[in-house]
C-alpha cells in the first residue's frame, strides 16, 4: 500500500493561493485537479498532497468555522529539507511568491530550519533532517 499524506487547506482567495504554491515551487497534481473548487498540489520527495478549498467549500465538509489565522496558528506543517542550502533556496521561493517568513533560516533547537506563512496565513517551517 503506498502511503501518502494530504493536507486539505481553506483558502480566501483560491486563484492568489494557487499562484503561491505553483511560485513556491509547489508541483500541481494534476492538470484536471483544479478548477474553481479546488486546487491540488503535490510535493513530490515528502509524499504529500495539498489541497487548497475557497472557505465556503471548506466549512461545508467539514461543519466547522474557519480558524483565523491572523490571531492565532491552526497547526504547523513541517518539511524536511536535504541541506541548509535547500532550506535557503526554498525561503527565497517562499519570500518571492508573496509568503512571509517568520522564522528566518537559522538553528533551532539542534536543527536548521526557517518557517513560513502562506497567503492565507497557514503555518509551515523547513527542517533539515539529513546529513
Amino acid at each position: 500500500m503506498d502511503h501518502s499524506l494530504w493536507i486539505n487547506l481553506p483558502v480566501k482567495d483560491l486563484q492568489a493561493a494557487t499562484a503561491f504554491y505553483e511560485q513556491a515551487g509547489f508541483l500541481t497534481f494534476k492538470a484536471d485537479s483544479s478548477n474553481d473548487q479546488q486546487a491540488a498540489f503535490y510535493v513530490e520527495r515528502q509524499h504529500l498532497y495539498v489541497m487548497l478549498f475557497p472557505q465556503e467549500t471548506f466549512k461545508a465538509f467539514t461543519e466547522q468555522d474557519i480558524a483565523d489565522t491572523s490571531i492565532g496558528s491552526e497547526v504547523l506543517f513541517s518539511l524536511s529539507a536535504k541541506s541548509r542550502e535547500e532550506v535557503d533556496n526554498l525561503v527565497f521561493r517562499i519570500e518571492q511568491a508573496g509568503g512571509i517568513v517568520f522564522a528566518p533560516p537559522g538553528e533551532r533547537n539542534g536543527l536548521y530550519g526557517a518557517g513560513f506563512s502562506d497567503v492565507d496565513g497557514h503555518r509551515w517551517n523547513f527542517l533539515v533532517t539529513e546529513a
